[in-house]
């Protein structure tokens, strides 16, 4: 499918968003500085976590890691006991590994790495946009849940448009030159007014219930691996489930090389 839009339609799409964001431009930190680890490390906090969470964290891990190679030489353990309560882990463990690419291969150069993202563990073609975008101003377009929202809505779009139909028509209505501010004011725009609850447009994934998940467990069982190892007894006296369910997330998380196991005690793996 070809989306057919005017020239006059994308000059009306710019001044909409721009006087939105004229009004109501959001303040946070990590719009402050053009440094592209620290907009690497926002870009990948904020998946899946509200903005008004992430601040905080944001703004310790920067004044205790300011830079990827000091990052890169921490230990995982430090990684993740600095990450808890942002939830989804892995992307802490990702966000590591990351780094040490980054700082070996690329010697700390974030946006050649950017350009050549699929070389480096988390960061897929939506990350490695937003990083050259908000690092560079790079005359680039990248697509979140709230940049789509915003394209099916002001264009009448059906939902199932695919990604590189979306992408394609982000590319034509980009304003040459402003692609920071204008990334800026589409997400302003998304997060704060044309919302996933005005429009009634779903977003594309769904994420899952946390309180009493998997997930929720995983995160219990390495906050106190991080302090100390812990006997099968002890794990299950403190997180309160059933013995073959934690045995079962115990299992899952020793394939993802998390933990270790001698005898009836796990170890969290540095």
């Amino acid at each position: 499918m070809t989306v057919k839009i005017t020239p006059s339609q994308i000059k009306r799409f710019h001044k909409k968003i721009f006087s939105y964001y004229a009004k109501n431009k959001r303040e946070l930190v990590w719009r402050k500085t053009t440094d592209p680890y620290k907009i690497l490390l926002s870009e990948l906090m904020l998946q899946q976590t509200q903005v008004s969470r992430v601040e905080h964290y944001y703004i310790e891990w920067t004044q205790h890691w300011p830079t990827i190679h000091e990052l890169a030489k921490a230990s995982r353990s430090e990684v993740l006991k600095m990450w808890m309560g942002l939830g989804y882990n892995n992307r802490a463990i990702r966000l590591h590994k990351a780094a040490q690419v980054i700082s070996t291969t690329y010697k700390g150069d974030v946006l050649a790495a950017m350009k050549n993202y699929t070389e480096i563990p988390g960061v897929g073609r939506y990350t490695a946009h937003a990083v050259q975008i908000f690092a560079d101003n790079a005359d680039m377009v990248t697509v979140d849940t709230n940049i789509r929202r915003i394209l099916l809505h002001e264009f009448s779009l059906p939902e199932e448009s695919t990604d590189d139909e979306l992408w394609t028509l982000a590319q034509r209505c980009l304003p040459k030159g402003e692609s920071r501010e204008w990334h800026n004011a589409l997400m302003d725009y998304g997060a704060q007014f044309l919302t996933a609850k005005t429009t009634g447009i779903k977003p594309k994934t769904h994420q899952s219930k946390f309180k009493g998940s998997d997930r929720q467990i995983r995160a219990q069982i390495l906050r106190l691996l991080l302090k100390k190892p812990q006997t099968i007894i002890a794990l299950q006296s403190s997180l309160k489930i059933q013995e073959d369910r934690l045995y079962t997330i115990l299992s899952k998380m020793k394939r993802d090389g998390l933990v270790t196991q001698k005898s009836n005690t796990y170890k969290f793996v540095e």
